[in-house]
Order: C-alpha cells, then sequence, then structure tokens
C-alpha cells in the first residue's frame, strides 16, 4: 500500500482544531506509513498561536524526516517586526496583537528565543517526487526550484487565476476560501478553508501517485 502525505492549510491560532485533525489523521492513516507538511500560517488571528508552534514544532523536532514545515507570510511579518523598523503595526493590524496575547507578552522581541528561531529557519518550499508545497504559490512561467521567496509567501495573482502546469501538481494555501471548500484544480489544490474565520481546517490526502488530493479531512470550527 502506497504512503500517504496529509497536507494542513492555514491554522492561525486555532489550536483545538488542530488537535482534532491531526487525531483524524492518525485514525485515517490507520498504522501505515505517511507524512505531514504544514503550509504555513501557524500564528496571528485566532486564540492559540503559542499552543500551535508548541505542537507542530515538536512533531517537527520528533521526526524531521516525516514532518515538513513551511514558513507563511504571517511568519514572515513576525520575523519582520523584529527586524525592520514600523514592521510592527503592520504585523499586529493582521493578527500579532492575538499572537502576543497567547504568548502573554507585550512585543515579538519577548516570544520565547527557541520558538523564534524555529520560525527563522523555517523553508519556503517542500517538493517530493509528484507535487510541490509552499505557502501562497508561484508566479506562472517560473521555475519552482528557483522561484521567488516572496512569491512562495504572498503571491494571488496572476497565480491564482493562470491555469499554469508546473511540472507537478502544486498544494498551497494562504486565500482562504470561505465556504470551507478546498478550491481543487487541474494543476493546484488551495488548502486554505478558513479555519479562522469560522470555516473548516482542512488536511488533504495526497498518495504516490502525481496529481490532486484522493481525498478531504476536515475538521469545522464551532
Amino acid at each position: 500500500m502506497s504512503d500517504l502525505t496529509y497536507a494542513i492549510g492555514d491554522i492561525h491560532g486555532c489550536a483545538d482544531l488542530l488537535d482534532a485533525l491531526l487525531a483524524r489523521i492518525e485514525t485515517h492513516a490507520a498504522g501505515r506509513p505517511h507524512r505531514l507538511v504544514f503550509l504555513g500560517d501557524y500564528i496571528d488571528r485566532g486564540p492559540d498561536s503559542a499552543g500551535v508552534l508548541r505542537t507542530i514544532s515538536r512533531l517537527h523536532w520528533s521526526d524531521p524526516e516525516r514532518v515538513a514545515c513551511l514558513m507563511g507570510n504571517h511568519e514572515a511579518m513576525l520575523l519582520s517586526a523584529l527586524t525592520t523598523p514600523g514592521a510592527d503595526d503592520l504585523w499586529l493590524r493582521n493578527g500579532g496583537a492575538e499572537t502576543l496575547a497567547s504568548f502573554g507578552v507585550d512585543e515579538a522581541a519577548a516570544i520565547p528565543g527557541d520558538v523564534l528561531d524555529w520560525i527563522e529557519a523555517l523553508p519556503t518550499m517542500h517538493a517530493d517526487a509528484e507535487r510541490w508545497y509552499v505557502h501562497a504559490g508561484f508566479r506562472p512561467g517560473t521555475d519552482p526550484e528557483i522561484s521567488d521567496a516572496q512569491d512562495r509567501l504572498w503571491i494571488r495573482e496572476p497565480f491564482l487565476s493562470e491555469d499554469c502546469d508546473f511540472g507537478r501538481h502544486v498544494v498551497h494555501g494562504h486565500t482562504p476560501q470561505h465556504s470551507g471548500t478546498p478550491d481543487r484544480r487541474r494543476f493546484r489544490t488551495n488548502l486554505d478553508t478558513a479555519a479562522v474565520y469560522g470555516a473548516a481546517l482542512t488536511a488533504g490526502v495526497f498518495s504516490d501517485v502525481q496529481g490532486p488530493a484522493v481525498e478531504f479531512l476536515q475538521v469545522r470550527a464551532g
């Protein structure tokens, strides 16, 4: 039986949904070999970013060969808040205040250093033989392996509107689907199903055959 990969969309501080989804994944895998890919945006807006980071970083540290964790634009905003004058205001207005509250601190620099070090080391892309995994996407016409890091973190257009074949199926998040339904296309799948806005947290289930998810696992908010 083929190995499975479970790719998880934007969590945004919804630690309770993450715990429930991980439990569903373990039940679904039923002891089969499987991998986890987290697509970024672990923090901001939701109530427990600290809890989300604790859970994901522990999974990653315990089995880095099986667990891949990507940076999202919200993690990038946090890092900018630490180093770029004025950038903290942008981060705070986009959910950073909730992240600080979850850690019980008043400024980004007061977040524990091991947490910040882990975030800073996150890559902006992951790949296997069948798929590219990225937070936001790629600019059409570019080679994903040498694509721009800012695009990987932030792009929406023209990535979302152009039906572009990047040689492997692209699995991404970043653009919330407020219906709670993953956006499954021929060449890409968007797994950001707006968990923090009251919709759902989603894992796409991928086999070792090229192409989109074979099914989706979801936990619903509320």
